[in-house]
């Protein structure tokens, strides 16, 4: 029977489409917002972790009312604060007013998160781990037009700001979309899962918070960092480290992409027949691992190419996997245990700009990818621990019935 929340379900991606270019908007257009806001790549860093401060500040609280009220309001509300943050930036007229606008998008992203995430899963219920890895895709599609789109601009000499308001246009246009669409409802979706899939029939012993529970928050930290990094420094790294110009640095972010949409894509069917999710998220940090002392030992612009897609494609979708397996663990909170993993995604956010900015003024840039590597060894020991647990909590045979139908 075909699903009557399709087209809701259409322009929830949509969203994330725009999100795509919106997380990579401020570093690659890094060299108009220094002119405009007389600042460095550092200030400009620092604008982009104003957005983790943003999520950092909503995300719990986005997931309660996501919980109490439903999903549609926050949705509709994130698209509308997105498209003004998109019409501000190329019109601040001061780095102060710029920044109040990245927090903006930030607490707008936490609202989209909160919302979007368990629409999915009560849209999709037999296959939410294809439907919440999908989110990235459509991300990364997004993320790969975004660079074609500012050097489109930059070969005509026209402004940079049509590469933030174009999405802001589609952002409103989706809105108005959305605000006519129906949307499941959420409290109803909860009873029916209760009632067909208790945790005497799902678990061996009840999942514990303190262990798996902060493990996945952990996840949900490092696997945020390791693409925030890539996203805002594989430009400067191509630049200062491999004398790429400009243009062809901030391609490495189209790789990036490239790689990261072949990864969700291929995701969204394997998911659904041959692995688990759980299984990815331990495979993908270690790939990520040595993608980065590819670009770190063999300097050269074929290879960067090459560690770029790789980087993109073992960070695509851990975020989105990570959630959707803490709401199959603490399924009676989705949206407020979503908001819990993403609090830590925020922190990240806000962390890792500051931090790798303060480390590309000791013109070191190489510096911030090994800092990267560390954070995945992090990241592959956590999701290795929930790897474990999951085993053993998790009945056998729940598992080969629902590979990845996680809640």
């Amino acid at each position: 029977m075909k699903n009557k929340y399709m087209k809701t379900a259409s322009g929830l991606y949509i969203n994330y489409f725009m999100l795509g270019m919106v997380n990579i908007m401020l570093a690659s257009n890094m060299p108009y917002l220094t002119k405009q806001l007389n600042t460095d790549s550092a200030g400009v860093s620092y604008i982009i972790s104003a957005i983790g401060i943003g999520k950092l500040l909503s995300y719990s609280i986005s997931g309660i009312l996501s919980d109490k009220f439903g999903r549609k309001p926050l949705i509709l509300l994130s698209a509308l604060t997105m498209g003004i943050f998109l019409v501000g930036i190329p019109l601040a007229p001061t780095y102060q007013i710029a920044f109040l606008f990245a927090i903006l998008a930030g607490i707008a992203n936490s609202a989209m998160d909160a919302g979007t995430y368990p629409a999915l899963i009560e849209i999709f219920p037999k296959s939410t781990g294809s439907a919440s890895v999908l989110v990235k895709a459509f991300m990364s599609a997004g993320a790969a037009l975004l660079p074609i789109m500012i050097a489109f601009f930059a070969d005509h000499e026209m402004f940079y700001g049509y590469s933030f308001f174009i999405p802001a246009a589609i952002y409103f246009i989706n809105m108005m979309f959305l605000f006519m669409m129906s949307f499941p409802n959420h409290k109803i979706e909860k009873v029916h899962f209760m009632k067909g899939d208790s945790d005497n029939s799902k678990f061996r012993s009840k999942p514990q918070f303190l262990k798996e529970g902060l493990a996945l928050i952990v996840m949900g930290f490092t696997s945020t960092s390791l693409f925030t990094v890539a996203q805002i420094w594989l430009p400067t790294y191509g630049q200062k480290v491999l004398r790429m110009t400009s243009t062809s640095s901030i391609k490495l972010l189209s790789f990036y992409s490239i790689g990261a949409l072949i990864s969700v894509l291929a995701l969204s069917i394997l998911l659904k027949k041959a692995i688990r999710p759980i299984n990815v998220v331990v495979i993908y940090p270690v790939i990520t691992f040595f993608s980065v002392l590819v670009l770190l030992t063999m300097k050269s612009t074929n290879l960067a190419i090459f560690a770029s897609f790789f980087l993109g494609f073992s960070t695509a979708g851990v975020f989105q996997l990570t959630i959707a397996i803490m709401t199959e663990l603490f399924w009676k909170k989705k949206g407020t245990v979503t908001g819990l993993v993403a609090t830590a995604a925020g922190l990240a956010s806000v962390l890792l700009p500051i931090a790798t900015g303060l480390m590309s003024k000791t013109g070191h840039i190489s510096n911030i990818f090994i800092f990267d590597a560390a954070i995945s060894l992090v990241g592959i020991t956590a999701a290795a621990f929930v790897n474990i647990r999951y085993r053993k909590i998790v009945k056998k045979n729940f598992n080969k019935k629902l590979r990845y139908s996680a809640s």
